[in-house]
């Protein structure tokens, strides 16, 4: 089989069928590697065996798009492989490292009636350990760090006073969990594998006999699933996101059809089975738009009807104000879907559709593969596990941007009309009313920072991506200036929008990243922000400002950014270097007041 081959055949696979992933990720890693590829460079260290971990991880990955190459630690070498520099790790010098730990792998527990400080105390203990590894693979590789947090084990030897006292094992790793995901910083992202194997269920995830003959850390049956967590939290801190919940309408937010049975007829009842189970998946749609997801609505109904039941049904949680966008009409949902994604400006990428109906799925994941499609099952009341257990919103951070980011989209109906009553688009933009901040990232700023430049893909232009110790690093950096715009408009406080990092030599600035949100594309921001960038290229006595335009298969919007604001070409061989004279002349052309 060739590699795509392969790979198309992955995708058609259920991650439940482990033996046939097992039997194609052997195929896979049987297959010669392309030296021309940009590989991402993953270490995977495991207190088990991690052999056929990395096997699956190397076909998933592929699967995302994420050609990698992997380093495969020793068996229970976490320790010796991160302080010992002479090790191959170093030699290896990965982006990402992938650290797999088990409880049964500490040393020492506390004992009966030990006191709560020395149960502190010992907690403190394990959590300096992990961090004094975690400090020297940050120092040696400036790396992203995924390290699993610690299953509780199924045996309780206090039975049920585990739960009682502080010194049981299980409240012990409770607290060690929580210090280890509260007391990192964002280089390290604790993997909740502990939610996992409670949610499959303790006696199907622990596998005696396994470990006892191979060293496996659970069930073999479970490893493409564990794998596939990891797999989605690398793809995120590549930029790989998902924004959007595409609903359908009949049979999937509420029971029945409402062009037949009319909007008072729909099954919402509170008092009814049917009816509760579809007011529960409303709740769980409107806590995800709370968090930041963009909701929209694709369905194949008449507009007036279909709106019926938001205006007229009082048992409805849902409310067309939730919506950013709503196409109900009687064109095929993936010519639709392409339409949703073009009006909020967010590739297909970014979408994941719901609807009950098998044969529209299969349209979808035809014309549209990009879009996550989930597998609907036929009870209504199964509906919020679907879409909870298949994790397509699964960010490395939030942010209070992301909180108003869903309201953001909803206002930008209310800036279209708004547009309507101007001749001109600058006419518009004025009426907008809108006020900008520009100021140096701080410490509360950071993490934004380090999530705008993560998941922006389209205005993008190098697409370098950080995290928050790089970006302090630099802020401590007397050669880089790191800057950030925040929006305001009639409608919207955005929060922050665009990030840009400048790095000074000699009498130079270079533009080594430039990002901003996709929801203020339009706007004159990438004027106002080349004018302070301008600014601080004079307040450091620079004599030209260079940049760089890297392409990807996203980033295309911003291929002709740094002509339009005046930059020449650095030299005829790279098409993607320029340079732009201080002395030059700069028309400010932007709408906004600062």
């Amino acid at each position: 089989m060739t590699r795509q081959e392969i790979i198309q055949e992955t995708i058609e696979t259920s991650l439940n069928d482990s033996t046939k992933i097992l039997k194609l990720a052997r195929k896979f890693s049987k297959l010669s590697i392309d030296s021309t590829e940009n590989f991402l460079k993953i270490a995977v260290l495991g207190q088990y065996s991690i052999q056929h971990f990395v096997m699956v991880l190397k076909l998933l990955l592929n699967v995302r798009g994420i050609s990698a190459q992997i380093y495969e630690g020793e068996y229970n070498g976490i320790t010796s492989e991160i302080l010992d520099k002479s090790s191959n790790l170093y030699k290896f010098s990965p982006d990402i490292v992938i650290i797999l730990t088990d409880h049964r792998y500490i040393e020492r527990y506390p004992k009966l009636f030990d006191s709560n400080e020395e149960i502190d105390k010992q907690v403190n203990e394990q959590f300096l350990f992990w961090k004094n590894l975690w400090l020297n693979l940050k120092t040696s590789f400036n790396c992203k760090i995924f390290q699993t947090n610690f299953n509780y084990p199924l045996e309780r030897q206090l039975g049920n006073l585990e739960i009682k006292y502080n010194f049981s094992q299980k409240n012990f790793l409770r607290k060690l969990n929580l210090k280890l995901e509260s007391e990192n910083d964002s280089s390290v992202s604790i993997v909740d594998i502990e939610n996992f194997a409670s949610t499959v269920g303790k006696l199907n995830f622990f596998d005696e006999s396994a470990f006892y003959l191979h060293k496996l850390g659970f069930a073999l049956e479970f490893l493409p699933q564990v794998v596939d967590i990891f797999v989605q939290q690398i793809a995120i801190s590549r930029g790989q996101v998902k924004k959007c919940l595409v609903l359908d309408l009949d049979n999937t937010i509420w029971g029945g059809i409402v062009g037949d049975d009319g909007f008072e007829n729909l099954q919402l009842d509170p008092n009814n089975a049917v009816g509760e189970a579809y007011l529960a998946f409303q709740k769980y749609i409107i806590a995800l738009k709370d968090r930041g997801v963009i909701l929209a609505v694709c369905s194949k109904n008449d507009e007036t009807i279909a709106k019926e039941p938001f205006e007229k049904n009082h048992f409805m949680q849902l409310k067309l104000s939730d919506f950013a966008i709503f196409v109900a009409n009687w064109q095929d949902k993936a010519s639709n879907i392409k339409f949703i994604a073009k009006q909020l400006n967010i590739g297909l990428d970014s979408l994941v559709f719901f609807d009950d109906n098998p044969a529209e799925r299969e349209i979808v994941k035809k014309f549209c593969p990009e879009v996550q499609v989930i597998d609907v099952p036929n009870d209504p009341a199964l509906y919020v596990r679907a879409l909870d257990q298949a994790r397509p919103f699964e960010w490395l951070q939030l942010t209070k941007e992301d909180i108003s980011r869903s309201d953001s989209y909803v206002e930008n109906q209310k800036r279209s009309e708004l547009e309507t009553h101007f001749k001109n688009y600058d006419e518009y933009l004025i009426a907008l009313n809108m006020t900008a901040k520009i100021s140096e990232v701080n410490d509360s700023t950071v993490e934004r920072f380090s999530q705008l430049t993560n998941k922006s893909n389209q205005f993008n232009l190098r697409t370098q991506r950080y995290d928050e110790t790089q970006i302090q690093s630099m802020r401590q950096d007397e050669n880089y200036h790191l800057m950030t715009i925040e929006l305001t408009d009639k409608f919207t406080q955005y929060g922050i929008i665009a990030c840009v990092v400048l790095r000074f030599e000699k009498n130079c600035c270079f533009i080594e990243n430039w990002v901003m949100s996709c929801r203020v594309l339009k706007r004159g921001v990438e004027y106002l922000t080349f004018e302070k960038i301008l600014l601080e290229a004079k307040k450091r006595h620079c004599d030209q400002i260079k940049a760089e335009y890297i392409p990807t298969a996203k980033n295309n919007l911003v291929k002709n950014l740094l002509p339009e604001l005046g930059f020449d070409f650095e030299n005829d061989l790279n098409e993607w270097q320029f340079k732009f004279q201080i002395n030059k002349e700069f028309t400010k052309n932007y709408f906004i007041e600062v």
